[in-house]
């Protein structure tokens, strides 16, 4: 039997209920976690208490605590099921889903799973936005992500090009980013240009290295099968049969941006990327991100797809730093 239980002093001295889930079929070791830590999780973000007991989930606690944590239990439970793999950071995630609206039932077989063949890894989105974001991507040619760091707006579209690619749907991947420097001098950066820009693509081979073996990673950026340069580099380009992915997009001017989207060829899909509060530009309202916000919006075939702090899948505290910022940022608008 595992029970868990609120930390001491944040139960609730409204009277007590007991609410008893099927957990039947289950792995426990996914429903439970290690040493218990996504029960445990439960237990002090729902203010109860959670005992897991010959494949019955025991919810005990006052009947809002109950009635609010039911629905999260469930999905803890369906992923059991299904033998899908969640963290500490999901079960924190799904509470806050369910605190916006009702949780999406957890279908047998996830239609926005992105399966990379010959990584052998499997990609599925943690939040709906990171689903609307997916589904977005398969139904437009262009779709431009929108949202604070950590919300995987550049893992999911790398995942999705190499998905193509893999599936001959297209020749080649390009990815780019403006070399904006951040505070930084790129001239005194060592080094020739190749050695002087590619921190500034660090991130792009991050995502590649996670996703393919590294001989096949080697191969393809030699045989330019897939391409990793500056913005600057694609002007006078056209570029047809290739999954494009424009990421920092915020730090692209105007100017850029639209050389950027009148690249696009025959048989190409694009996908930008972008988070309006990191603009690293000399005049942010130059950045051709919040342009494009504006007058490419009931364009058929561009999707706008705005993610939130909800979808940040990385450490939990990435989470309260972005909702610092903008409390911060909000109070300095109301004294100014």
């Amino acid at each position: 039997m595992t029970d868990a239980r609120p930390p001491e002093g944040e139960a609730l001295d409204a009277p007590v209920i007991q609410h008893r889930l099927s957990a039947e079929g289950t792995d426990e070791l996914l429903l439970a976690g290690v040493n218990d830590v996504h029960l445990k999780a439960l237990a002090r973000l729902g203010d109860l208490r959670v005992i897991l007991r010959n494949d019955q989930l025991i919810l005990s606690g006052a009947v809002e605590a109950v009635e609010r944590c039911t629905p999260v239990a469930q999905r803890m439970i369906r992923m059991a099921q299904l033998r899908r793999s969640y963290d500490l950071a999901d079960v924190e995630r799904f509470f806050a889903e369910a605190e916006k609206a009702p949780l999406e039932p957890v279908k047998e077989t996830d239609e926005e799973v992105v399966a990379l063949p010959g990584a052998r890894k499997v990609i599925r989105p943690k939040s709906k936005g990171q689903k609307d974001y997916l589904s977005a991507i398969r139904q437009n040619d262009i779709v431009v992500g929108i949202g604070p760091a950590g919300t995987g707006k550049t893992y999911l579209g790398v995942a999705m090009a190499v998905d193509a690619l893999a599936r001959k749907r297209v020749r080649r991947i390009i990815l780019t980013r403006p070399a904006v420097e951040a505070g930084e001098a790129l001239g005194f950066l060592p080094g020739d240009i190749r050695d002087k820009v590619d921190p500034y693509l660090r991130p792009l081979y991050d995502a590649l290295e996670d996703m393919l073996p590294s001989d096949r990673m080697r191969r393809a950026i030699e045989d330019h099968t897939i391409e990793i340069a500056p913005l600057a580099y694609m002007r006078g380009r056209t570029l047809s049969d290739a999954f494009l992915i424009l990421d920092e997009a915020q730090n692209a001017t105007t100017a850029q941006m639209k050389m950027f989207l009148t690249r696009l060829g025959l048989n190409s899909r694009t996908v930008i990327t972008g988070d309006k509060t990191q603009i690293d530009l000399p005049r942010p309202e130059e950045s051709g991100l919040l342009e494009i916000e504006q007058i490419l919006k009931s364009v058929e075939g561009i999707d706008f797809v705005y993610l939130s702090e909800s979808d940040v899948v990385r450490h939990r505290l990435v989470k309260e730093i972005i909702r610092a910022y903008a409390d911060h940022d909000n109070g300095g608008e109301r004294s100014r």
